[in-house]
Formats: C-alpha cells, structure tokens, sequence
C-alpha cells in the first residue's frame, strides 16, 4: 500500500512541478543601496527584499555566485539563451536586449515584447526539490522489493507517509480518501522540503512566493471542485434549514467561501514563510545598522533561536496546508448521511 502510494505521488508531483513552472516570473528587485560621501550606506530594506524577492542568479557568498540562464523568446528571433553572467548589474544591455530591475526590453524597438522563460532562483531551486523529493521517494519505493521491514530511510519516511494518510486523509475524507493520498502526500512533501531548502543559507524563499502558493492553493481548488458530488452543491445553493427569503443573500456568501477557502491557503503559506525570513534577515541587520559589539551577540543569538522556530514552523505549515486541503476536500465529497 506505502509503495502504491509512494509510486502514484511521483505523476502527482511532476503535475505539480509543470503548473508551477509555467508561474516563474521575475519581481522587481530592490536597487542598491544609496551613497553616502562616497561610502556605501547600508539600506536594511534594500537587502531583506533582496534576499526574499527572486533573481536571475543565485548568490551563495561573495565569490561564489551561479548566474542562471537567460531564455528569451521574440517573433522576429525565435528562442535566444544565455547567461546572466552578461547582464552585471541591476541597469545593463547586453546584445540586443536591456535588463532593468527584473525586466528584459529589446533596445531601441518597444513594439517588441520578449516573451521571458528565463531559468530564475526560484525556478532552480523548483527543480531542485523535485529532484530531490524523485531520488527520496523512488528509493524508499526500491526497498519495499527488498524487505518488508523498513530501515534507513524507509524507517523514518514510512510513519510520515502514514501521518498523511491516517490522521490527515483518511480522518477528514473518510471513504475513499486513499485516491486523494498521492496529491496529499505530494503537497506534503513539497511544502516541507522547500521550507527546509530556504532556511539554508543561500537558499531560495520559493514557498514565500505568492505565485507557488497560489497554483498550490489552485490546484486543491480544482481537486476539491472536481470531485464534489451532488450534495455538496446542493448545500450550496439551497443551503439546509435557511429561509427562501435569505437565499439571495446565503447563496453568494456560500458561492464567495468556495474561492475564500484556497485564498486562505495562498496567503497563510505565503505570510508565514515570508515573515519568517524577514524577522531573520532583520535580526542579522541589526549587526550592520549598529556596528556594536554589544547588539552583536544579542542578534546572532536571537537568529539561531528563530531559525530553531523556523524548522518547527517548516513542518507545521506543510500540515497545516496539507490538513486543511484535505478537510475541503472531505467536505465535497461527503455522503448525504453525513
């Protein structure tokens, strides 16, 4: 049953990755900090949304960064690649194209609009947890052929798949929850080790961004939607026990919570990820923004302490979206006696 389950969240997953990459696009990032008689002033603001926003390289520390690739795509050129390595600041151009705080113009004929399917930080690090979560998955998958007993991996990969789905699929959907557990495990899976990735230092904010959270938020819209039965609907539009005087008013509020449920997953994945990283990066600047050696140890302390919270909040919040995808779901797809 694990190894059916573990096996059917690799379709699951790869669904998961192709709707998230056709999302990829590139904020605009903060400029640098501003001068100051001739010295650099350190703008606070400036680098908490640089190291949150995503970027068109990845910046692991001072000499060490991997500049990704440029994909862009014009009527007149058809697909050109090439790296960022060219494009060296925030303001630059680079053969016919002109880079601008996330942007890319063809210089010189604004009627052309180049289509960007650049490979960014965000999309990078996408790939990397998918890589990551196929490696994880297809060998925990082999050794169910070997032995029965788990060990290794297997051993502590086993009771989370249980978690999801005894207590959070089968307790909130009930009958026939099992063809819900690959999406669910998925969703799991992909929350939390993308949470870990942007703890790392260096690492990419991919679930503090709202375009991830919304196709995760989308995609249990769609699941929950498409599996409803009749029931479901007819709470909706003939809500139980209300008067047919109230029905132009409950109808449209219930019609408003189908789209107000998925939202509120968008937002609470995306908020807690994010906040947690700024007080963070906040925390660290302190050290630049005060030059003391008194606030010094104080902050690092208090950051080592929020990112022990932050491996806590890594997890809860994979549950906490995989729980309450689960609980929409079970609300659509509940018999009438129940």
């Amino acid at each position: 049953m694990i190894q059916n389950h573990a096996l059917k969240s690799f379709k699951a997953l790869l669904f998961l990755v192709a709707g998230l990459l056709l999302t990829a696009f590139n904020p605009v990032k903060a400029s640098s900090g501003a001068e100051n008689n001739g010295e650099e002033k350190f703008n606070i603001g400036d680098m908490i949304f640089h190291h949150i926003s995503d970027a068109h390289e990845w910046h692991f520390w001072d000499g060490a960064t991997l500049y990704l690739p440029v994909i862009l795509h014009t009527p007149d050129r058809g697909l050109e690649v090439m790296s960022f390595h060219h494009f060296h600041n925030e303001t630059s151009s680079y053969d016919r194209y002109h880079y601008n705080h996330g942007h890319f113009t063809v210089i010189g004929d604004e009627s052309i609009h180049p289509i960007d399917l650049s490979i960014t930080k965000n999309v990078a690090s996408l790939l990397l947890s998918a890589v990551i979560l196929l490696l994880v998955f297809f060998t925990v998958a082999k050794g169910y052929g070997r032995s029965l007993v788990p060990s290794g991996l297997r051993g502590f990969m086993e009771p989370l798949v249980l978690f999801v789905r005894d207590d959070i699929a089968r307790a909130n959907i009930g009958h026939g929850a099992d063809k819900f557990v690959p999406y669910l495990l998925t969703v799991f899976f992909f929350i939390w080790v993308n949470n870990l990735l942007g703890l790392i230092p260096g690492g990419a904010n991919l679930t503090g961004n709202i375009a991830v959270t919304l196709v995760l938020s989308l995609l249990t819209l769609l699941i929950t939607l498409f599996s409803a039965k009749k029931y479901y609907w007819s709470h909706i539009f003939t809500p139980p026990g209300v008067p047919l005087w109230l029905y132009p008013i409950m109808v449209p509020v219930e019609i408003i919570g189908i789209f107000t449920k998925p939202f509120s997953l968008m937002i609470r994945l995306f908020a807690n990820i994010t906040a947690g990283h700024i007080i963070i990066l906040s925390l660290l600047g302190l050290i630049f923004i005060f030059k003391s050696f008194a606030v010094g140890p104080v902050s690092v302390a208090f950051s080592v302490f929020m990112n022990c919270l932050e491996l806590l909040v890594a997890f809860l919040q994979a549950y906490v979206f995989t729980l309450l995808s689960a609980m929409y779901i079970g609300g659509a797809v509940e018999e009438h006696h129940h």
